[in-house]
């Protein structure tokens, strides 16, 4: 049987994730072009789905195949989680085609030994079908590491952290497809932008959170075009609000500390076109790539390679703006980035918040008197957020937290600003700006 470009490419990303430690998201971006819209919507659901699902999935392959999932080979593994994630979670995928195209998989993978035994266990699975090993399970975290697919390390430090309700919802919110959010550049022409998408049966809500940021869904292959065109810059509402809240004024000096891809950078330039913005890397490619970005998007920022854990290559006092939007363990990006759960231990967490606090007191020094400093992570835990903020403000007694320029409904009651994915439908963003008194 011939097997679906849609199944192939899914294939193939996993085994990329598994082997190379790749991205889901970065491999899903670079698809053919050509490849037709439903088999690019097949692809990036399969994909996802098996990664966001993953621990359920590898119980539920245990029961049926009895045998431990760790023990199966690689493209073995693969094939019966994207056969079993299409009977449990796609109902419109005819159940012959999954099992069919799973084993079409394994033998295309030169596994043809295996393919009866996959086939087995998916056959088995189309009889069983309401089997959900989740109820038998007493302990209540362990239930929700499965049911949910985070590791029970995971959860017990939000737990910890929030409480039990609020914890469940942030890892169940950590399964559902997030919203695609964009901005307009200064290369787009805006109303023609919109009638474009409009045109195109596109839904367009403004956000809630970010100025002029939207929301939009149906857009199929005219986004791509728009995207591809520079015109619109896709990215999530609470890293658009990151822009915002620094306030860039024309003819002021912005320093993006860590400032890849870009996103940020260009849009503070596109912000505050008057504005010398400075974009600091530490590789050199993630430089070039900068600069292509922001050119696309008619953007004008300087990019430096430099590493912000050691001192920075500008004298004392020369910003009135900087950013870190520091290197984290990405804890609030689960619903784009699945696989960052089981390849995070909890010990990065402790050598990810003591990169921080260095990459923090080295940016605080060329903020001028006066001028503004926003820290951020994309990640939800304590340790890399409030705990980082804490231990700058006792070493830094020329800085003072400042009011968040942001809703209301954002600011914690100690003066931060968080965002989560089950409460705002966006990443879960941390940030604080302080202000330089002298």
């Amino acid at each position: 049987m011939a097997i679906s470009v849609a199944r192939r490419s899914a294939f193939e990303i996993l085994r990329r994730v598994e082997t190379e430690s790749a991205f889901a998201a970065v491999l899903l971006a670079t698809l053919d072009a050509e490849m037709r819209d439903n088999d690019r919507a097949l692809t990036h659901e399969l994909v996802l789905g098996v990664l966001q699902r993953k621990l359920w999935l590898d119980r539920v392959i245990e029961h049926f195949s009895n045998r431990k999932f760790d023990g199966l080979d690689l493209n073995v593994r693969i094939a019966l989680e994207l056969g079993l994630y299409q009977l449990r979670f796609l109902t419109r995928i005819p159940a012959a085609a999954a099992v069919n195209e799973s084993v079409s998989l394994v033998r295309a993978s030169r596994e043809k030994s295996a393919s009866g035994f996959v086939n087995a266990v998916l056959r088995r699975a189309t009889r069983e079908k309401k089997y959900d090993p989740v109820p038998d399970i007493s302990d209540p975290i362990d239930k929700l590491s499965i049911e949910t697919s985070h590791p029970r390390w995971m959860l017990e430090r939000w737990i910890q952290a929030f409480g039990f309700a609020e914890a469940s919802q942030f890892a169940r919110a950590n399964n559902e497809r997030p919203p695609t959010a964009f901005r307009l550049t200064r290369s787009a022409q805006a109303e023609s932008v919109m009638n474009d998408l409009s045109a195109a049966g596109a839904e367009l809500i403004p956000s809630k959170i970010s100025q002029d940021a939207w929301r939009v869904s149906g857009a199929g292959r005219v986004l791509h075009e728009l995207m591809a065109s520079g015109a619109v810059y896709i990215q999530d509402e609470a890293s658009q609000l990151l822009a915002h809240a620094l306030q860039p004024q024309n003819g002021s000096w912005v320093l993006d500390v860590t400032a890849a891809p870009g996103s940020k950078a260009s849009h503070i330039a596109i912000l505050a076109p008057g504005a010398h913005v400075i974009a600091g890397d530490i590789h050199l490619h993630r430089g070039q790539t900068m600069r292509q970005l922001a050119q696309m998007q008619g953007a004008r920022i300087h990019v430096l390679v430099h590493d912000a854990a050691n001192a920075l290559p500008f004298p004392d006092a020369l910003f009135d703006r900087v950013l870190l939007d520091a290197p984290c363990s990405g804890t609030g990006t689960l619903r784009r980035n699945p696989e960052i759960r089981y390849r995070l231990k909890a010990e990065d967490i402790v050598v990810l918040a003591a990169q921080q606090t260095r990459m923090l007191s080295n940016a605080a020094r060329v903020v001028r008197p006066g001028g503004r400093l926003l820290y951020s992570t994309c990640s939800v835990e304590p340790e890399e957020n409030e705990q980082v903020v804490n231990t700058f403000l006792e070493d830094a007694a020329e800085f003072a937290q400042a009011e968040p320029l942001v809703p209301s409904q954002l600011i914690t009651r100690n003066n931060h600003v968080r965002t989560w994915p089950h409460r705002d439908d966006c990443d879960g963003f941390f940030f604080t700006s302080f202000e330089r008194r002298d």
